[in-house]
């Protein structure tokens, strides 16, 4: 299911909004600079556009109202030494902008949420499993079970040979092949992950594009799930402070023991 995007747009709106600003401030100081802005705002309304026009009837009505902004900006780009009637036209282009803004806000359907499951060793699955099972009975939710490869470490740190677990899950958890799901692009809400090492395991390392400080970049929320259980709600220092805890917006534990430990 295509998603819309809705945050990613109205971010792009805003964005428009505060380049316009720029325009009418800079007008006289800059000429050159502001035709610049001026064909770089028709250009990102035109990529906002293409991508309406595929979300069906809604997103073709704010379409039009995009043209009309676009041609404003061409207006204004026509009278840069005119003050009062920059002014005019200013007015114009925000009004249209919040036209926009509000139709994408409340006439485009809502996302799903889209959650994505990230283990590594086929045998650690069991510590995401449940939490995955709970979530992709949710209607609104898409969920995405990606298995991620992972490499032996040589003596120097070094990578050795690649493992890749994708085959090995049971046959009721629908798998993503990694190679297929850009994460960079596609921005998922929420990741979950159960390996917190990163590069702090001497002896394996999962892909270096999965270590959390990289995830990070391109979730609202990164959760870690530990693979382990603790022994008598005990926990030794060193695994409360590694990458994967760092990074993490949310650490799920198993008890207020071990909560109170990290």
């Amino acid at each position: 299911m295509e998603r819309y995007r809705k945050k990613e747009l109205l971010s792009m709106i805003s964005t428009l909004g505060k380049a316009n600003d720029a325009v009418i401030l800079s007008r006289n100081q800059d000429s050159s600079g502001v035709m610049e802005v001026l064909a770089g705002c028709q250009d990102s309304a035109a990529v906002i556009g293409n991508f309406l026009e595929t979300c069906g009837e809604p997103g073709k009505s704010i379409v039009s109202v995009l043209e009309e902004y676009c041609e404003t900006l061409y207006r204004i780009s026509l009278v840069l030494d005119d003050g009062e009637q920059c002014k005019r036209l200013y007015k114009i282009i925000r009004k249209q902008l919040t036209v926009v803004n509000n139709r994408i806000r409340h006439d485009l359907p809502d996302d799903k949420k889209e959650i994505v499951f990230l283990p590594y060793k086929a045998s650690m699955w069991d510590s995401l499993e449940s939490v995955w099972k709970t979530l992709s009975e949710d209607d609104n939710i898409e969920t995405f079970v990606i298995p991620i490869p992972y490499y032996d470490k040589n003596p120097d740190g070094s990578f050795g040979q690649m493992y890749d677990e994708s085959g090995q899950y049971p046959d009721y958890v629908p798998v993503t092949s990694w190679k297929e799901y850009d994460i960079s692009s596609r921005k998922p809400d929420v990741i979950y992950i159960h390996n917190p090492y990163d590069e702090c395991n001497y002896v394996t390392s999962v892909h270096p594009f999965f270590y959390a400080r990289e995830l990070k970049k391109y979730t609202d929320k990164l959760i870690y799930i530990p693979y382990f259980l603790c022994v008598n709600n005990q926990v030794k220092e060193e695994f409360c402070v590694l990458p994967g805890t760092i990074y993490a917006d949310e650490v799920i534990l198993q008890s207020q023991e071990v909560r109170d430990s990290y």
